[in-house]
């Protein structure tokens, strides 16, 4: 046996090893049972993969991202081959790993019930027990179709073999550009074939070694993501390091449900969906109504006090208007179909910018005059898929708090500064403290339009804005508009979720394609620089994002109902209506339960209706003209004075601060 050399790599530490060949990545990091995988030259490698004379061995743990990708894709191997115990006619689709778990498509003759489910996740069980071996081997395509004959969609897929990527979410994780390869599930005593699978890897080492999972839910969905093809069966689950792992994301997960905004909306009575509007369409209850006024008055009150001035744009243009923005060539597919008539085609708008571009447009601008920021609440409609629409935060009607700012490039980079610490301060307002901003940039896809220097210039400039926030910036290669760089600033919310929120774009493109200039001090006319800025993103998601920041208790100033008042009889209801009457006159939003309930049960509802205060009194208060606060967190203040009763709760409002 000859000698081979190689380097263990770990971090910024290397170790020469001098081993004997036929030496795997197991016997390399042996005795290190997190270890599940590693990377050699850049590529995944399964730890049964034999070191060759000069590699670079990493070790992937199996708390890593790699290492939970692995480890999720492996327990979808195990669903799909328990699926096949269970139901032999079963087909397979593909079965990627995907954030906090993994999904397997099949065809099946009957939808899955949730006893199917608990049916399967037993079988796994066993499955795992028995520790089968995750065996690679290389195959020709012609071999993979004659193994796999009876599995159509694999069949597929090898027929795509380097266009898997882009025909379908998570089919790169079965066919790539290169070798196809099957992974075998061996019998830990025998060796005997237990199951296969057209993937390409890489695996844990056994069924084992998968430490924690669970099967969540199953549903409905088109293979390969089209609408055209048949509808399938996907079974979601989720797997982790640890049985502790798995548990603190199961309580996460209940916590996530009780706090879906979708489900608080219809408590609280805020908002809701009619079946007759369609999917992704909702309409604003009163009590959501008066959310989200205030949202807007106070949007629209700083965006004042900064410079900026507010227009109105229709709802759909002629299509001509998009074709020149380029919108209908890059963004054609978000967009509903066109509307005929008076012989021409029409357009719902998907976004408020190329109409911005024509008041900007609609007469001779001076650089006096710049930066020019145009700000609008702009309703726009974009064609999502029914499959993605997702109550507020993915619908196809919304509101964008929309602005477009015109400056020259030495404004640009004083403006973007402004800019982006005007959001960031917004968003604490309203009680979003932990962010972090995401640069996304152009990659060498046909689909960008516009120079490399242009780009270049306008990237930096985001960079530049970025860092002066001392926020982790995080890179998005690939990720930019058609037309620019842009910045998202990304906000955790209470039970540590990411959301994306604002966007800055810098924007040369645009004012190119519309022939928009001014003139500049020596007279010369110039092309001024674009910047796209959308604070909430738009009023509905950023409402249902509050929604759930806040599990529906939102802080006084923003609730719908800041206080509800509770007589403890009849005979103090006069009293209470005064306080009311009072209190409104101040400006705040109050009301008196006078209904024929018990006082307990209207303190119940007033719990239930997620109310900040709840204003009590009975003879004593009367007597005192005073009042008694009950907190919602069930704590109480007697015997206050009522002008001190309305301070306080202006005090909580004005200070926008949480109960």
């Amino acid at each position: 046996m000859s000698d081979v050399r190689v380097t263990v790599q770990r971090d910024s530490e290397r170790e020469e090893r001098v081993v004997t060949t036929g030496t795997t990545a197991a016997d390399l990091f042996q005795g290190e049972r997190s270890v599940v995988a590693a990377r050699v030259a850049g590529e995944l490698k399964d730890l049964a993969y034999e070191v060759a004379d000069g590699d670079a061995v990493e070790p992937v743990e199996i708390s890593s991202e790699d290492g939970l990708n692995i480890l999720r894709h492996s327990a979808a191997h195990v669903m799909a081959q328990a699926v096949q115990e269970l139901f032999p006619e079963a087909k397979l689709g593909i079965g990627p790993p995907i954030k906090d778990g993994f999904y397997y498509d099949f065809d099946v003759e009957t939808p899955f019930h949730p006893d199917d489910l608990k049916r399967i996740e037993k079988k796994m069980q066993e499955i795992q027990k028995r520790g089968q071996k995750f065996a690679r081997r290389a195959v020709s395509d012609d071999a993979a179709r004659e193994e796999l004959a009876d599995e159509p969609y694999k069949l597929e897929l090898i027929g795509l073999k380097g266009s898997a990527a882009d025909a379908a979410e998570g089919a790169s994780a079965e066919v790539g550009a290169g070798e196809l390869t099957i992974y075998d599930n061996l019998d830990a005593k025998t060796g005997e074939l237990c199951w296969k699978d057209l993937c390409r890897g890489p695996h844990l080492p056994s069924t084992r070694a998968i430490p924690a999972f669970k099967l969540m839910r199953s549903a409905a969905a088109y293979w390969r993501g089209s609408e055209k093809n048949k509808q399938l069966q996907r079974i979601y689950g989720t797997a982790w390091p640890t049985k502790d792992e798995l548990k603190a994301h199961l309580e996460f997960l209940a916590e996530a449900e009780k706090r879906d905004h979708r489900k608080l909306g219809a408590e609280l009575d805020l908002f809701s969906f009619p079946e007759e509007l369609g999917p992704g369409l909702a309409v604003f209850h009163p009590k959501g109504g008066v959310v989200r006024k205030v949202m807007e008055d106070y949007s629209r009150q700083r965006h004042e006090v900064s410079g900026y001035e507010f227009v109105n744009t229709p709802h759909l243009s002629k299509e001509r208007l998009f074709e020149i923005s380029g919108h209908l060539p890059h963004y054609g597919e978000s967009m509903f179909p066109a509307i005929e008539f008076d012989e021409q085609n029409y357009r719902l708008k998907a976004m408020n910018c190329p109409m911005h571009n024509l008041i900007f447009k609609s007469r001779g601008r001076s650089y006096r005059e710049l930066p020019l920021r145009l700000f609008e609440f702009g309703t726009v409609y974009r064609y999502e898929k029914s499959g993605v629409v997702h109550g507020l935060t993915r619908s196809r009607g919304f509101t964008q708090d929309d602005s477009h700012i015109y400056c020259t490039k030495e404004q640009m980079p004083q403006e973007l500064d402004t800019l982006l610490t005007f959001v960031l301060d917004l968003l604490r307002d309203y009680g979003l403290n932990e962010f972090e901003l995401e640069l996304s940039t152009r990659d060498e896809s046909d689909k960008f339009i516009g120079s490399d220097e242009d780009w270049e210039e306008a990237t930096e400039a985001l960079r530049q804005a970025a860092e002066k926030q001392g926020l982790p910036l995080v890179p998005d290669p690939g990720g930019a508009a058609y037309y620019g760089p842009k910045i998202s600033v990304q906000a955790r919310d209470a039970i540590g979720r990411s959301w994306q929120m604002s966007t800055l774009q810098v924007d040369f493109n645009q004012p190119k394609r519309f022939g928009l200039e001014y003139t500049a001090a020596d007279g010369s006319k110039q092309q001024p620089v674009m910047l796209h800025r959308a604070l909430f993103g738009s009023i509905e998601r950023f409402f249902g994002v509050l929604l759930e920041h806040y599990a529906g208790a939102f802080p006084a100033w923003l609730a719908p109902v800041q206080a509800t008042c509770i007589p403890i009889g009849d005979a103090h209801v006069p009293y209470l209506q005064e306080f009311a009457a009072e209190a409104k006159t101040k400006g705040l939003r109050i009301e008196v339960d006078s209904s024929s309930d018990r006082m307990q049960k209207k303190i119940r509802n007033a719990q239930k209706s997620k109310v900040p205060f709840m204003i009590i009194a009975g003879d004593e208060d009367v007597a005192h003209g005073a009042v008694s606060f009950r907190y919602r967190d069930g704590s109480q203040k007697n015997g206050i004075p009522r002008d001190e009763a309305i301070a306080e709760i202006l005090d909580v409002v004005e200070r926008r601060v949480q109960l």
